[in-house]
């Protein structure tokens, strides 16, 4: 237990420049509190003590803004940088050495039973805002961009962006993909210029049956 909480607080040094000392980093640091209140509430999960373990998960969300269930497996070295906003599902599984940042969500999908949260494996970074969603795997060494939504399997030595998430590299090569944001559908232009097209259709149909009607006039 001791090893952990050392390995704990020592990824915080190796990931965070920011880091000064080990009193200010055991006193102040929320991903640290999360993590370890999260290991005290996935022991009560084991021994099967289902509300102390979301009493204690709950009371760290309300103190750190990281909510974990206490369901989840997270492996050693598990770093949560900054974390305000972070969501752990039940039966997500984290390997060792994994950072997430603030705002990410390992989430379902629906209500389905079983697995239905994210496998991250060893090495893995999840980037702020990013969302992974549904029973699927990370990939070791793999990394999935902010603000990207995932919803399929990432390989190994991977690097994911967009929404839906896509690799963009892999083993180190370049995946060629249309990366031209300025090029993407625009779904609400694409509608404002379908109904611009009937109103001229009616436009011009209208213009047509005036004349046809003022000819009869005549």
């Amino acid at each position: 237990m001791w090893k952990t909480l050392k390995q704990d607080i020592d990824v915080v040094f190796d990931q965070d420049p920011a880091a000064r000392s080990y009193f200010e980093v055991i006193l102040t640091y929320a991903g640290l509190h999360a993590i370890w209140s999260h290991r005290v509430a996935h022991w009560f999960w084991k021994k099967k003590f289902f509300f102390l373990a979301r009493a204690v998960s709950q009371l760290s969300r309300f103190f750190t803004g990281i909510e974990i269930h206490p369901g989840a497996t997270i492996g050693e070295r598990c770093f949560i940088d900054h974390g305000m906003g972070v969501v752990i599902g039940e039966t997500c599984e984290i390997g060792n050495n994994v950072t997430l940042f603030q705002g990410v969500t390992l989430g379902g999908t629906g209500k389905e039973k079983g697995k239905r949260h994210p496998t991250l494996e060893d090495n893995t970074l999840v980037a702020t805002g990013a969302k992974v969603l549904g029973s699927i795997t990370i990939g070791q060494n793999s990394k999935v961009g902010a603000g990207s939504v995932v919803l399929q399997d990432v390989p190994e030595d991977s690097t994911v962006v967009g929404i839906p998430g896509r690799v963009v590299i892999q083993n180190g090569v370049k995946v060629p993909h249309n990366l031209d944001h300025h090029k993407m559908p625009d779904p609400v232009a694409d509608k404002f210029k379908l109904m611009e097209q009937e109103m001229l259709a009616l436009k011009e149909e209208v213009q047509s049956l005036r004349k046809r009607s003022e000819s009869y006039g005549d």
